[in-house]
């Protein structure tokens, strides 16, 4: 049973939509952590000026839902997920560019780069995948027989 349910989660998402549903889980895991044990904010003053990194571990968690959400909607209409899916990883590039930039925070920009790589650069390219961009494989004809 288990398999029959999973293949048809498979069909239902899509592999567009199984990449928000595992992203959206991701990032809301992501902030839930910020919200049990707030990490060291090394690098991220230019948000800590504002507010915790408590407060901010919601922006990771709306996002995260929003982007778990939107797996279930058609191509096309998931888009408003990949949007808020990029939302806390460019932020906190920015952030960590500015601490480089600023000489708060000599590592800065390799974690920027490494969020604007690894999560938007991702993001973007994910969103851009069709949804059957691979054609069917042509069929083949069994032995002695012509197609």
């Amino acid at each position: 049973m288990p398999c029959r349910a999973a293949r048809r989660l498979h069909h239902a998402l899509g592999r567009r939509g199984e990449f928000l549903l595992i992203i959206g889980i991701g990032k809301t895991c992501w902030g839930v952590s910020f919200l049990v044990t707030p990490p060291d904010p090394d690098g991220l003053q230019l948000l800590t000026h504002w507010c915790s990194l408590r407060h901010w571990s919601w922006l990771w968690i709306v996002a995260g839902l929003i982007t778990a959400g939107s797996s279930l909607l058609r191509v096309g209409r998931d888009r408003v997920g990949f949007i808020a899916a990029l939302i806390p990883p460019t932020v906190w590039a920015v952030a960590y560019l500015s601490a480089a930039v600023s000489g708060q925070y000599s590592r800065g920009a390799f974690v920027a780069l490494w969020y604007c790589t690894s999560h938007v650069g991702v993001i973007l390219w994910a969103s851009a995948v069709p949804e059957h961009s691979i054609p069917p494989a042509p069929r083949r004809a069994r032995k002695g027989k012509a197609p």
